[in-house]
């Protein structure tokens, strides 16, 4: 068994370049609401999940991107709403998400 149930990466990157990156979005406080959220739902920790910030991840066109392992689905989001939507659905009930899921490129 895995230490966790599910890995969550959140692209916190920005760039200098003037180029789209996550945190156009306001990635960081989205990652930093979602852990919130899964301490406060008891789905956080060893045996249950983990969030973490992650640097580029190259899909910078598709908007803000989570990626959850071990199930290797990649997601955007556009509000507060979608995050709490892939935390009850996807990390709670075991149910992805698929109106939020980027489409492989």
């Amino acid at each position: 068994m895995s230490y966790y149930k599910h890995h969550l990466f959140f692209c916190t990157n920005t760039r200098d370049d003037g180029e789209p990156c996550c945190q156009d979005y306001d990635s960081l406080e989205a990652r930093n609401y979602m852990k919130k959220r899964a301490k406060d739902l008891d789905i956080y920790g060893q045996g249950k999940s983990r969030i973490n910030t992650a640097g580029c991840m190259n899909r910078c066109s598709q908007g803000p991107v989570i990626a959850v392992y071990p199930e290797a689905i990649w997601y955007t989001w556009v509000d507060h709403e979608d995050l709490d939507e892939i935390l009850e659905s996807h990390l709670q009930h075991g149910k992805p998400v698929k109106r939020l899921m980027l489409q492989e490129q």
